[in-house]
């Protein structure tokens, strides 16, 4: 096994050198025991959390034009200052367990940009839109002076809960004209979101999304009230024609301002904290339990019917 020394990478993740960042990543993504310990190690010299850093993360439907807002968005946040990652997820295939991990191809200007960092990511089993070390790698990126992190989903529909519980504000992007009315309207998702972006409003079909966006503001009025005593604002936008950038970039500096004010970003922070150490015990019993019961007979009569898995866990565990 390749020498890495846990000291060196982090320190060079603190000076931003790239190669650091993604040799550290690709450490904590590693199915090997022994390199994700050396990746472990390093983000645990890198835990001081980056105090002005945004968690923003991005969902819509495939079609919607996810990797195209966020490039057009991420320059725009450049433009302003800013120093942007963005962590894209991509489906994973059951079957063979293989991902394109394409958007760096999807996001070129910004992919070439000095002031960002892209990192594909294979979604692999984990449910929610994310992967499973997408916590971890925000930390990095953090570390690494990135103080804008966009979270770009898998964008299987209403399932993407796991990046709610890591990111500072959502975008929820919806198209106009994407089926009935209601179809379009999902209140689970719709519920978690802070902004939501209608786009691809430009050309022929401004006046749709201008329609859409008043059905959606309308359909968030039956809503609960946000938790952060906030009005979801329903934007139009057009990435290609650089339409409305701006207005969405000024609404997610007043949210996040609004919730520093009322409290509401810290308990936010403090709550995924939690969740993501809930999350981390259910992994670690669950590779323990598997470990053990590799070769237990009572498995074997689970696969062959005879033995149910709640007769299983009294049997085995308790």
């Amino acid at each position: 096994m390749q020498a890495y020394l846990p000291e060196e990478l982090a320190n060079g993740i603190s000076r931003g050198d790239l190669v650091a960042l993604s040799k550290s990543i690709t450490l904590i993504e590693s199915a090997k025991k022994d390199y994700r310990a050396i990746g472990e190690s390093i983000l645990s010299l890198c835990k001081t959390q980056n105090r002005d850093a945004v968690r923003i993360g991005v969902t819509g439907v495939p079609g919607v034009g996810k990797s195209t807002f966020i490039e057009t968005f991420g320059l725009h946040l450049i433009e302003k200052g800013h120093k942007v990652a963005v962590l894209a997820i991509d489906p994973s295939s059951k079957k063979s367990g293989g991902s394109i991990l394409g958007d760096k191809t999807r996001m070129h200007s910004l992919s070439v940009h000095p002031m960002a960092f892209i990192r594909p990511s294979a979604a692999g089993i984990t449910l929610g839109g994310v992967a499973a070390r997408t916590k971890e790698i925000i930390l990095l990126c953090e570390a690494a002076g990135y103080d804008r992190i966009i979270i770009e989903t898998v964008g299987v529909g209403q399932s993407e809960t796991a990046v709610k519980e890591m990111c500072d504000v959502f975008l929820l992007l919806m198209l106009s004209g994407a089926g009935d009315d209601l179809q379009g309207i999902k209140r689970g998702i719709m519920e978690m979101s802070d902004i939501l972006v209608i786009t691809k409003a430009d050309g022929d079909n401004i006046t749709k999304a201008k329609l859409a966006a008043a059905q959606y503001k309308q359909a968030l009025h039956l809503m609960p009230a946000h938790e952060a005593d906030w009005v979801v604002p329903v934007l139009t936008c057009s990435a290609t024609e650089g339409i409305g950038i701006n207005q969405v970039s000024n609404h997610l500096d007043s949210f996040i301002r609004n919730a520093k004010i009322k409290g509401w970003f810290i308990e936010n922070r403090k709550q995924q904290n939690k969740t993501c150490l809930d999350q981390a015990i259910l992994n670690y019993l669950s590779l323990q339990v598997s470990a053990k019961t590799m070769n237990s007979d009572y498995l074997k009569q689970v696969e062959e019917g005879e033995l149910l898995p709640h007769e299983f866990i009294k049997q085995f565990l308790l």
